[in-house]
């Protein structure tokens, strides 16, 4: 079941809300954030409105109504049923022309809810497209896509549930959905924001955490190519995003991996760190 917050109030999820001519409909003008719900809640509901701000900001958008937005979220999870597990907030330019140019400044915000479960390990593979870290939309969070799920479907015929990319140096970026982080020779290593990737905040939490805890996390700029450490058993790696947490990969373009010991201890912080302070 799918609860929607439209304009101030409960909308049916079939009911027609974004016109025609709404420029996230027109050309994906337009910032979104994804976050897990636990107990009723909106994990780390803060810091994802500060980065649905940066977003907004970063496209040259007026900061969205925080308010009015948070009003959205209360309304949506008080009548959403026990099993819902995801919240998403979409925040986008508003009417405009058939065009890129923009002419106002009415945003259209909605807020939505529905099931979801964690991904306790992840399948993941390789595909041939790069993350542009020049490109004017780099490390935002848009509803931008296209670019996604054309990446996504390519995974899928590996049997993967995501799809990794490198950046156009060769380094290790991110995925679709998701950043990366790699185990190897004792430490986690994940590509710092300077690849490109976008600063997810399950990255953002687990890099504070493994600092207060001791656990060797840290930014590294790594080659593409450490992913056939991966494939080879020389290395590990796991997947962070809000729908994750942090998820171990068991196969990689198509071949089976073995969960490594440091993504899984990653893997049982994140949960109890988590489990003690839902909006950290």
């Amino acid at each position: 079941m799918t609860i929607v917050w439209f304009e101030g109030r409960l909308r049916d999820a079939e009911e027609p809300l974004v016109g025609a001519l709404d420029h996230g409909i027109t050309v994906g003008d337009g910032v979104f954030e994804t976050m897990l719900v636990r107990d009723g809640r909106a994990f780390a509901l803060t810091r994802h409105l500060a980065r649905l701000a940066r977003s907004a900001t970063g496209l040259g958008l007026l900061p969205p109504d925080e308010d009015k937005i948070r009003d959205g979220v209360a309304a949506v999870l008080a009548v959403a049923p026990p099993e819902t597990g995801r919240l998403r907030i979409t925040v986008t330019a508003g009417p405009g022309p058939l065009g890129s140019g923009r002419d106002g400044w009415d945003q259209t915000v909605l807020v939505a809810a529905g099931p979801a479960t964690v991904a306790r390990a992840s399948r993941a593979a390789r595909v041939s497209w790069v993350r542009n870290e020049r490109s004017a939309v780099a490390g935002l969070k848009t509803t931008s896509y296209a670019e996604n799920v054309v990446a996504l479907a390519a995974a899928t015929e590996y049997g993967a549930d995501e799809a990794l990319l490198a950046n156009t140096r060769g380094e290790l970026c991110e995925g679709t959905g998701s950043n990366i982080v790699v185990e190897r020779d004792g430490e986690l290593l994940t590509p710092p924001l300077e690849s490109g990737c976008l600063a997810g905040i399950t990255r953002e939490l687990l890099l504070e955490w493994a600092a207060a805890e001791g656990l060797p996390v840290r930014e590294a700029t790594l080659p593409y190519e450490v992913l056939d450490d991966v494939v080879q058993g020389r290395a590990h790696a796991a997947l962070t995003s809000s729908t994750r947490n942090v998820s171990p990969l068991t196969a990689l373009d198509g071949q089976e991996v073995a969960a490594g010991e440091l993504c899984l201890a990653a893997q049982a912080l994140f949960a109890r760190k988590q489990g003690e302070d839902l909006d950290p």
